[in-house]
């Protein structure tokens, strides 16, 4: 699956930060618990974006899992991708970066918490952080008396493999 790289190619190699194997099997399971406990389904379309989102490990396109969705079979249609996307990041399991256009696995379990990402410009590897302005924003959006539906910080520039 391509993933939403932003910058030149680096010169070093790349390793996958998905999740894989058992891991990735509890990750969903888990999913499946929050989402009845939510009193909500993780039907199979839904738990399928975000068995491809935990994979990739990184901001992934809308038409990347749309054309891998299926596998080796037909790809999902649009629709389908798109409503399971809204349905995850409202249940806190994906967030979208904005920058990018593209999606990631939120693998934090707090619900509703401020996104806050570092995204490196050259290899696409994005790490979530919470920076304390993530909570401060929040903090002043109640002040001011806005009832605050997302926050979203992006921080873009080099990761570390990149700078060397």
């Amino acid at each position: 699956m391509a993933m939403a790289h932003t910058g030149s190619a680096c010169g070093h190699d790349h390793h996958n930060h998905g999740v894989a194997g058992d891991a990735l099997a509890a990750e969903l399971d888990a999913a499946e618990a929050r989402c009845a406990a939510a009193d909500q389904r993780l039907t199979a379309p839904r738990r399928r974006v975000l068995e491809l989102l935990l994979g990739a490990g990184q901001p992934v396109k809308a038409y990347d899992l749309i054309s891998t969705f299926g596998g080796e079979g037909p790809p999902a249609k649009p629709p389908t991708v798109y409503r399971a996307l809204d349905f995850l990041e409202k249940q806190g399991f994906a967030h979208r970066i904005e920058s990018l256009n593209a999606y990631v696995a939120c693998r934090k379990e707090a619900d509703g918490h401020a996104a806050a990402f570092l995204i490196c410009d050259c290899c696409g590897a994005t790490r979530e952080i919470e920076p304390k302005a993530s909570a401060e924003i929040i903090a002043a959006g109640a002040a001011a008396g806005y009832a605050l539906t997302a926050v979203t910080i992006e921080a873009h520039g080099l990761c570390a493999d990149c700078r060397n």
